[in-house]
């Protein structure tokens, strides 16, 4: 759970998944209606998504990609924010922190980051080539 080391039930991750989908912040809106629906290089982003004790605000499991965006609280959780990232890290994931000024004033700036992303991490998950 964000900001929280304490280990929560699968079904409450869950539930607090769904909760945090249907309350987005505008930066996290934002940030969707440009990853959604593979706009970007293909990719598939889920978003609010439970992985071990922690939710993703976007994820790209093909590209194991994950994409933060932090607004002013994060200020105070440096150090559960580095934890966090290293347990995700450690699961094969590249993390990607925006602070929500970042989206709301330089979306084009983030979604060019994002795609730099995305092309540096298929060339290490090159698409499967189809059967003859």
């Amino acid at each position: 759970m964000r900001g929280n080391a304490r280990l929560i039930s699968k079904s409450r991750l869950t539930h607090l998944a769904k909760n945090q989908r249907r309350n987005r912040t505008n930066a996290e809106l934002k940030l969707w209606w440009a990853l959604r629906s593979r706009q970007i290089e293909g990719a598939k982003f889920r978003r609010q998504f439970p992985i071990g004790q922690y939710i993703a605000d976007f994820v790209c499991f093909e590209l194991r990609l994950i994409i933060e965006v932090d607004g002013s609280q994060h200020m105070d959780t440096v150090q559960s924010d580095e934890q966090r990232t290293r347990f995700l890290e450690s699961k094969g994931f590249i993390v990607l922190r925006f602070t929500n000024l970042d989206v709301l004033t330089n979306i084009v700036g983030v979604v060019d980051t994002v795609i730099e992303a995305l092309v540096a991490r298929r060339r290490h998950y090159p698409a499967p080539k189809p059967s003859p």
